[in-house]
């Protein structure tokens, strides 16, 4: 079959058999070129092949959060993905590198809502659906080979977006606008930055977010987690590797990589 005739279908199902394998695939911008629309429902599509084997959708993740990513990639708006419950990686525990292509870490900060959110709202009224906020780092794992891709490709492999790795919850009415972190690889600091990175105050994230779903015809139901998006540059990950994040006010979590 020419790659122009492939249906939104088969995107997902090579993608999804990508992930699942995984191996790399080869980019559709040339062989079956998409719009964004046309990427989102792959991504839909994608997801709900994982939930037709048992996956449950747990959340959000936002990307291209930062001003220089968007320049880079030369898009106006952010793009997001959806979280399953087998995405999340355990704090403390380990990440297996056999089951990933390309994976590397970023900083970020989660969200945890405490009622259904969606549509236009104000910094206020999101933050005001928020029960909680805690350390994460995301795993980002493109399937495409030497993680290339053009946009409607990394929305359609769901953002990028393979693991979560989560700290403790913290009530929200700490001043989350600017903390600092050091992310470090076997205890020697690899990125520092801050949450300002992450569109000047990560709750402008959240509100991106609600508009996002809304688009999509969905809404984020209590309980969902929003990943924020990086608040550094992603760091390729190597076996053997202790991955740690501190983030101010809010603790340490951390993670093994294994062969």
């Amino acid at each position: 079959m020419s790659g122009s005739s492939m249906t939104l279908e088969e995107i997902a199902r090579e993608l999804d058999v990508a992930a699942s394998t995984p191996h790399e695939a080869e980019q559709f911008a040339e062989r079956r070129p998409m719009t964004l629309a046309e990427a989102y429902d792959v991504q839909k599509m994608l997801i709900q092949r994982r939930v037709d084997r048992g996956a449950y959708r747990i959340g959000m993740k936002m990307g291209f959060t930062s001003r220089a990513k968007m320049v880079q990639m030369g898009v106006h708006d952010m793009i997001w993905g959806r979280l399953t419950h087998d995405m999340r990686v355990d704090e403390g525990g380990e990440l297996k590198l056999s089951t990933r292509v390309h994976p590397r870490v970023e900083p970020e900060i989660a969200f945890l809502l405490k009622k259904p959110l969606s549509g236009t709202v104000s910094a206020i009224e999101a933050l005001g659906a928020v029960e909680a906020i805690a350390p994460a780092m995301e795993i980002i794992d493109s399937r495409y080979k030497a993680f290339k891709f053009s946009l409607e490709d990394v929305v359609a492999d769901n953002a990028s977006s393979s693991g979560i790795v989560l700290g403790t919850w913290h009530r929200p009415d700490i001043d989350f606008s600017n903390l600092g972190l050091i992310m470090s690889r076997n205890g020697k600091p690899t990125q520092i930055g801050t949450t300002a990175a992450i569109l000047g105050h990560p709750i402008r994230s959240l509100v991106a977010a609600a508009r996002l779903v809304a688009e999509a015809g969905e809404t984020l139901p209590a309980g969902s987690i929003v990943m924020a998006g990086g608040a550094s540059a992603a760091e390729a990950l190597v076996a053997g590797d202790w991955i740690e994040l501190e983030m101010q006010s809010l603790g340490r979590i951390g993670f093994h990589v294994t062969a």
